[in-house]
């Protein structure tokens, strides 16, 4: 389980190499190899005597940061849809992308996204959740991006991670209040503290932050603007991200901790109605939209907030029915988004205005959009799994206990969400593939998709015949276990096609009269799109919202950003000093004490005046060599301070850099005009002379301070006692620095491996710009 989280990273770093092939052989048929054996790894889990695993890595256990996998139901069914629709994902690829395009760089954000959202399901700990929960939002913003020559598609990478970053920010949060309170970082073990957490002050705060990424994520109204942006990536990134992965991110969130907020009425209250809008709005405005991908954004919209309702629900026949348009939805959708990237590919455009009578030039494309938007809609049909769960939905609408006016509420927004539902996908299929034809107005003559294109949507037609005619199949052993996940009380509830006319298959006939009565009528209505939203819209308040923070961040930054480095090391030192002294004394750091203090001989005095002579006269020496050199006192003082408080290792490393920093200084300043004089004002001098001396007494309190602050017992007879037993070295600062502060070099060599590459790409980028 472990190797499978991280074998996709693992792959991706020989995908460099790989794609210098490319033109032999496509990229993707060596990444497909990825998520398939993934795929068929997890499958072996299916039954009806599975049971949760638990596999554990440490990382930083110190503080509670460990790689704690679990598998259980739910997060099996997502792992089954990350790898199983990423397989097919990928083999769409190979046909769509061609051989011209950057396919190292594509299929390297890809492996990275499946790494995250396998890594999103599976973690048990909730900072490295977090962890994975934000490479999700890195790696989609590169996908979405990806044809970075796209004004469009940088505009929607910048929009889905500005969305998805900031409500990761307050999942952080909620995490954060979560650990205090429980006391543990495992999410099984804060489920198994639900009375604590239920009786603390912190609990409307701790579901708001939670929710709110939940609901940024999966795209929730409000939030749902950056999806339709999203989808200037290109189709296979629409057709993984935005029907089977990345939006569903949200939906295995609020399904994680629904044990923990599902008896809160706050946390019904809240999750049903944002899903219920979020149903009603993106149904709504599905129907307004002419381009093919854009119907799916606001499908996909619609989906998540029916998927979302029902949660909130929360009820064992909402959860089922939850868990199961899950998977439906996946088959579906994704299917639709390959389809429209077929007529795309084939035809050159994704405009509906231009499209239409296209059954007769792609009947394979246009039988599968058919058995896709026709479960979308959730026709009463036996072979089509869209209307199953549908019908489950409307049952789980009825009967609903809490706020009273909510529960009577919701069957009837459900219904009006569904109708619309039924127009766009009606929309969707007859708007593209009867009707009269326009050849002229299409940029290539249409025709049938090549086979390997047209594989991975019949695949996921076929699950969605297969589970519509045998779902009851996967009930007891796969279903079921991820239900009983999020509700425990969910029992086996056999799924067949005909219950009779009940008030959910009524309310699914009403569906399908007013829908195609709106179908029919489209034109005489969609006038109302007018009236609502009108003028108004989301975006132009994002859109402003952005203008306004760009704007006021540019005049701030204009302030302090003057281009002079002594006005940066003013503000810089200024700062430092004020909040340091003023943390000091609220705290009250100020402690000033002597004791065990070493004795001071003359030699000490000696060497201490010759530094403060050397660092003085520096202000008053205006030759450039003569400047270097005096400073130079100051370093060898230190280094001669350190020799007689008996620290040889740091005596010798301050010569040696002293002596390095010496050399470069007069390599440098050769080039540089001589020293002179500078006229200043009583201000600036007033300035200079309060941050020096500033600067100085803070280092000197500072020092103090530490050394009279006695809040822990020493430590050092620790490393004095330990350092070769546990580091296997007589040098104790070495081993300090290898071994017990591994963590401490490991970033700082870090910053310098970085430091490194960002000057060889400058070197790079002046030796391109003068063969140029």
């Amino acid at each position: 389980m472990i190797y499978a989280v991280f074998a996709p990273l693992i792959f991706a770093l020989f995908i460099p190499w790989i794609s210098k092939f490319k033109n032999k052989v496509h990229t993707g048929i060596f990444v497909f190899l990825v998520p398939l054996v993934i795929f068929l790894y997890f499958v072996q889990f299916i039954g009806s005597d599975f049971s949760p695993i638990r596999e554990t890595i440490q990382w930083i256990p110190s503080l509670g940061m460990n790689f704690d996998f679990y598998l259980d139901g739910l997060s099996l069914l997502f792992v089954l849809l990350i790898s199983g629709i990423g397989a097919l994902v990928v083999l769409y690829s190979i046909y769509y992308l061609s051989k011209s395009e950057k396919l190292g760089h594509f299929y390297v954000y890809l492996l990275m996204f499946m790494a995250a959202m396998l890594g999103v399901v599976l973690s048990d700990n909730v900072f490295v959740l977090y962890a994975f929960w934000e490479l999700t939002s890195i790696s989609s913003f590169l996908l979405i991006g990806y044809w970075n020559f796209k004004e469009r598609s940088r505009y929607g990478a910048l929009k889905s991670m500005m969305i998805t970053v900031f409500g990761g920010l307050s999942l952080l949060g909620g995490f954060v209040l979560l650990t205090v309170i429980t006391g543990t970082t495992s999410i099984q073990e804060m489920i198994s503290q639900v009375d604590v957490i239920l009786s603390s002050n912190y609990l409307p705060l701790i579901m708001a932050f939670i929710l709110l990424g939940a609901f940024t994520k999966s795209a929730q109204f409000p939030f749902h603007i950056w999806l339709p942006d999203a989808m200037e990536a290109p189709t296979p990134v629409s057709a993984y991200l935005h029907s089977a992965t990345m939006v569903k991110a949200g939906i295995f969130l609020v399904a994680r901790f629904s044990p923990i907020f599902s008896t809160y009425e706050w946390f019904f209250i809240t999750v049903s109605i944002v899903g219920i809008i979020t149903l009603c709005w993106g149904s709504y405005m599905a129907v307004r939209q002419t381009d093919l991908k854009g119907i799916l954004a606001f499908s996909t919209i619609s989906q998540l907030g029916m998927i979302m309702a029902m949660l909130g629900f929360g009820t064992e026949a909402a959860v089922f029915a939850a868990i199961f348009h899950i998977l439906n939805h996946a088959t579906f959708k994704g299917s639709l988004f390959m389809i429209a990237g077929i007529i795309d590919h084939e035809t050159g455009t994704r405009d509906i205005r231009k499209l239409g009578g296209l059954f007769t030039l792609m009947p394979i494309s246009a039988t599968l959009a058919l058995f896709g938007t026709f479960s979308m809609a959730g026709v009463p049909f036996p072979f089509l799994n869209g209307f199953y769960s549908k019908e489950l939905f409307f049952d789980s609408t009825l009967g609903l206990e809490g706020a009273s006016w909510l529960a009577q509420a919701i069957p009837y927004l459900a219904v009006l969400g569904s109708i619309f539902t039924f127009v766009y996908s009606m929309y969707l299929f007859f708007g593209v593939f009867t009707g009269p034809k326009h050849l002229d107005q299409l940029p290539k003559k249409p025709h049938e998709a090549p086979i390997g294109m047209l594989i991975s949507p019949i695949i996921l037609v076929l699950g969605v015949i297969l589970i519509g005619l045998f779902g009851d199949k996967l009930n007891q052993s796969f279903l079921l276990h991820a239900a009983q996940a999020v509700n425990s009380g969910v029992e086996y509830h056999e799924i067949y096609f005909w219950h009779g006319f009940i008030t959910p298959f009524i309310m699914s006939l009403i569906v399908v009269g007013v829908g195609i009565i709106l179908f029919l009528t489209m034109k005489k209505w969609t006038g109302v799109y007018n009236i609502l939203p009108g003028r108004f819209s989301f975006n132009r308040v994002y859109d402003r919202i952005i203008e306004k923070l760009d704007s006021y961040s540019k005049g701030i930054t204009n302030v302090y950003m003057t281009g002079s480095l002594k006005h940066y090391m003013a503000i810089i030192l200024g700062t430092t000093i004020v909040v340091t002294f003023t943390y000091m004394y609220i705290s009250n750091g100020f402690s000033i004490s002597f004791d065990n203090l070493a004795e001071v001989t003359f030699i000490e005095v000696a060497v201490i005046v010759i530094i403060i002579i050397g660092a003085i006269a520096t202000l008053f020496i205006n030759n450039n060599i003569g400047a270097i050199l005096v400073t130079g006192i100051v370093g060898y003082g230190v280094a001669i301070m350190f020799v007689l408080y008996r620290a040889p290792d740091l005596a010798l490393t301050q010569l040696v850099v002293e002596t390095i920093s010496i050399a470069l200084f007069l390599l440098c300043f050769y080039h540089l005009p001589k020293l002179r004089k500078r006229e200043e004002s009583t201000s600036s001098k007033l300035l200079n002379l309060f941050i020096s001396g500033g600067f100085g007494l803070l280092i000197i309190m500072i020092g103090i301070a530490a050394h009279s602050t006695n809040l822990f017992d020493s430590i050092s007879q620790y490393f004095v006692e330990n350092s070769y037993k546990l580091g296997g070295g007589d040098n104790i600062v070495n081993v300090i620095l290898v071994d017990m502060r591994g963590l401490d070099t490991l970033f700082e060599i870090t910053v310098l491996g970085i430091a490194a590459l960002a000057v060889f790409g400058l070197i790079k980028m002046k030796k391109k710009k003068e063969a140029e």
